[in-house]
């Protein structure tokens, strides 16, 4: 719907009472021809794909809270695709090729903005490690550029380069990375899908399974009543071993908290995302103007939205390492994520039983992964095979030993 500058003033002044939703409030109907479980970017991004890419429309998203209540809300917003293996390279530059396009996509606006990633290096062993990594990269034709000290400090010359207690030696940029806002990523795939027809229902959780004789799913059981489903799509982030559960698996998935925090708003600093190569911690500016961050996650399972002091200290000893003038910033919020840890640091996404269908996994790498995420588990719902950028995300790989173990961006990360 297009407004006029009047229009949008007239709403603004009547204290936005006027405005049309920009997705519809959904209850549920008897049965639906796909149901996926999670309303955070991942279920939201399969739902609009399933019905943009394959005409599938009768589709409802459930989701417990509100949408993107979970992890999609919870992060630190960075997108890239500096991967170094197959079977990561090929789906995470899938993945960016679709943040590049979202906006015109989705019609509207998700604050893409590819202001670069520069993720820096302390010493000879990580200076060869990211030109394997950039090599990777340029021979799969995506952007990548190994830069020395000096080209780091014409970048970024307010990072401790004469007394640091690692020194910086060189860093390696993607400058189509960057960050995008993540709760307008939610909106806008909620917003595309509800104008192709999908349900989009609120505070309705799943608490079971229905089967039929065979044994096949044939729906769920939730918090507003039964729903019947010719297919069942599973992309809960850190509630997946929990809910699948309930349809009697078991993943090799361990939830962790992953706290992030944003300071006050200061003056324009940072122009680009930042990992630190001696410490996993990463740092961009907001628009708002604060300094958005985070680190390791906690070392222990949980379920909580939240962290613990430990981690606030390790992740501040990082920041100031790196950048002694955050010593003089304050720190105005955190918050936590519930991160679904896989075993090799790579996701899942694969059919699990009869139809039943599993997107999970996604340790450090959910947001960034968001649209590619949805775009292959659509694909998969709607076909009954695995896209081929995400071949190498089958569940099977466990059993097989094809394990999909990249240092540095998995469950044992120094980048984020």
């Amino acid at each position: 719907m297009k407004y006029s500058i009047f229009s949008l003033a007239r709403a603004a002044l009547s204290g936005h009472k006027k405005w049309p939703r920009t997705w519809r409030d959904a209850e549920p109907k008897p049965r639906y021809d796909v149901v996926i479980i999670g309303g955070g970017g991942h279920g939201l991004s399969t739902a609009y794909h399933l019905a943009a890419e394959y005409g599938i429309t009768n589709i409802a998203v459930l989701e417990k809270g509100w949408i993107g209540s979970g992890n999609a809300g919870r992060n630190t917003t960075i997108i890239r695709s500096n991967y170094l293996l197959p079977g990561n390279i090929g789906f995470y530059e899938l993945s960016m090729k679709l943040w590049e396009t979202m906006e015109r996509d989705l019609n509207y606006n998700t604050m893409v903005s590819q202001r670069g990633v520069l993720n820096l290096y302390h010493s000879d062993a990580q200076r060869d490690a990211y030109a394997r990594r950039g090599n990777a990269m340029r021979i799969n034709g995506i952007d990548a550029e190994l830069l020395d000290a000096a080209a780091v400090r014409k970048m970024v010359p307010f990072l401790n380069f004469d007394n640091a207690r690692f020194p910086i030696q060189g860093g390696l940029l993607q400058s189509r990375g960057g960050t995008a806002r993540h709760d307008a990523v939610v909106w806008g795939y909620a917003h595309a899908a509800d104008r192709l027809g999908v349900d989009i229902i609120q505070n309705c959780e799943v608490t079971g399974f229905t089967r039929d004789a065979n044994g096949k799913v044939t729906g769920v059981e939730t918090s507003r009543g039964t729903i019947g489903a010719g297919k069942v799509g599973m992309a809960v982030a850190g509630s997946s071993s929990r809910v699948a559960a309930m349809a009697g698996l078991r993943l090799p998935i361990e939830s962790h908290v992953l706290q992030a925090f944003v300071s006050e708003g200061i003056k324009p600093l940072i122009p680009n995302v930042m990992t630190f190569g001696a410490g996993h911690f990463y740092v961009s500016q907001s628009d708002k103007g604060g300094l958005v961050f985070g680190g390791d996650i906690d070392g222990y399972n949980s379920y909580a939205q939240r962290g613990n002091l430990a981690l606030v200290e390790h992740v501040a000893e990082a920041g100031v390492a790196l950048v002694p003038g955050l010593s003089r910033v304050r720190f105005l919020r955190s918050w936590g994520g519930i991160m679904d840890m896989s075993m090799d640091g790579s996701p899942i996404i694969d059919r699990v039983g009869d139809n039943l269908y599993l997107n999970a996994g996604w340790c450090y790498g959910g947001f960034k992964a968001t649209p590619a995420s949805g775009f292959c588990f659509a694909h998969l719902i709607a076909k009954g095979s695995s896209q081929e950028t995400a071949q190498a995300f089958r569940l099977d790989r466990f059993d097989r030993g094809y394990l999909l173990d990249e240092k540095g961006v998995g469950a044992q990360a120094n980048l984020h």
